[in-house]
């Protein structure tokens, strides 16, 4: 009867536990989901390659909680395929990114820099929420290391996009953009990698 009892009790923590990852990712999800909405579109409006990239990023973050959420509370191996997959997401969101680069580098107008800024700082605050919301998980889950990954390249983001922002109001031109823009690729390719690497060694 003990046994049983103890067994049972075994279930319900690890059904709560799994729970609460499910309910951490789909919060950072969400958010980002609509960070990339609002990025691509305030983007697109302001001209900015970096903000577009940002926005990209945020859609490459979501599908990784996607992906995330299918290996909550299941086998390692899937787990680190999971991760796999969400690393080469993240390489091939890079590859596109730098093509737009390269498309506006060949004729664009220069972008907005305050809209840059606002959308940069907004994206900031939720980014430290997400970061707050993934700290909650203590574990050494690989998908929730690919999690942070993504969370704490967007935070550096963000902050050169300010900086970026600042110099296209001061020089008038969109070459801090594109070269923001260019650095966010290398940055998401380098998250990527990460991630594959840490999969690798998952599976040693």
């Amino acid at each position: 009867m003990t046994t049983s009892n103890t067994a049972h009790s075994d279930e319900l923590d690890l059904d709560a536990s799994n729970e609460e990852d499910r309910s951490i990712l789909w919060k950072v999800l969400l958010i980002n989901l609509g960070q990339c909405l609002a990025g691509v579109a305030i983007g697109t409006w302001a001209s900015s390659t970096a903000v577009i990239g940002a926005g990209l990023d945020n859609l490459g973050d979501a599908a990784v909680y996607a992906v995330s959420l299918y290996a909550v509370g299941r086998s390692a191996a899937i787990k680190t395929r999971a991760a796999q997959l969400s690393g080469w997401l993240l390489i091939g969101f890079a590859c596109l990114l730098l093509v737009e680069v390269i498309r506006r580098f060949l004729g664009g107008e220069a972008p907005l820099g305050p809209a840059m800024m606002a959308m940069a700082a907004a994206n900031a605050l939720l980014n430290i929420y997400c970061i707050r919301l993934l700290k909650q998980h203590r574990g050494q889950d690989i998908n929730f290391k690919a999690s942070a990954i993504f969370t704490n390249n967007d935070s550096i983001v963000n902050g050169a996009i300010v900086l970026s922002g600042a110099l296209v109001m001061w020089t008038n031109s969109n070459l801090p953009d594109l070269i923001l823009g260019t650095v966010v690729s290398f940055i998401a390719a380098k998250g990527g990698y990460e991630i594959l690497s840490e999969a690798k060694e998952a599976q040693e």
